[in-house]
């Protein structure tokens, strides 16, 4: 599935690309998770803007991308690696929506139009795989099998995440990447089996197993042997129809 996916949002792309630059716009525009979409209740766009990038994919980018979805898929299958994928993207564009809508409340409780963007960014074309991108890198590396390569790759992952936010001159996919990771690591870290424990049941497995040692003449744990009836006997005494045979 992941390289159909990449391939399609490549492809997707280099058609976008033919188009006048006036459609083009119109078109990533229609299909952003912006404010003025959300607003007004286009949720379809939570699902469409996933299928669209603002120009084609570049080569090393592309190949992250594919690398990540297809050992995210080869690991968990293709269900639960699509299920974070779209949890990523969609939760993190929500999150993004939210703190922008409380930013414009703000600002008009405040009366400072500088506390908030602006009506372009209320209609920015906001498009894209790199939400769920980066909230399947953060699950991968927070599920990862050993503790210290899972504890190394998170915290890097996160600091790395966090440098575009804190710097000036920050925009509102910045904050959604770094939303989108925390997602990820969140997700993946839920799946995470504890050590001695049965997933399905949470039962502890680490305790002794049941002896084998012989007791008596039979193992303990083993079902006790059935009683001695006498031949040709069934239960309660009454004479056995086969007796004989």
């Amino acid at each position: 599935m992941a390289p159909l996916y990449v391939g399609a949002l490549q492809c997707g792309a280099y058609a976008t690309a033919r188009l006048p630059v006036p459609r083009r716009a119109e078109l990533l525009r229609a299909h952003s998770t912006n404010v003025a979409n959300l607003r007004a209740g286009r949720w379809g766009t939570l699902a469409t803007s996933a299928a669209f990038v603002e120009k084609p994919l570049p080569a090393a980018y592309g190949v992250a991308l594919l690398a990540a979805l297809g050992t995210a898929e080869a690991r968990w299958g293709a269900g639960r690696a699509a299920a974070v994928f779209a949890a990523g993207h969609v939760g993190a564009s929500l999150l993004v929506y939210a703190g922008l809508r409380g930013r414009r409340w703000a600002r008009r409780a405040t009366a400072r139009p500088e506390a908030a963007g602006g009506a372009g960014t209320a209609h920015a074309v906001d498009v894209g795989a790199s939400y769920g991108f980066y909230a399947t890198l953060g699950a991968l590396a927070a599920s990862a099998p050993h503790r210290g390569a899972r504890a190394a790759a998170t915290g890097g992952l996160l600091a790395l995440g966090a440098v575009p936010v804190v710097r000036r001159g920050r925009t509102f996919t910045d904050v959604g990447h770094l939303t989108a990771l925390a997602l990820g690591v969140a997700m993946g870290a839920a799946r995470i089996p504890v050590r001695g424990r049965i997933p399905a049941t949470g039962r502890d497995v680490t305790g002794p197993a049941l002896s084998t040692t012989p007791v008596r003449g039979r193992a303990v744990g083993a079902r006790p042997a059935p009683a001695w009836r006498p031949a040709g006997r069934g239960p309660g005494g009454i004479a056995s129809p086969r007796a004989g045979v």
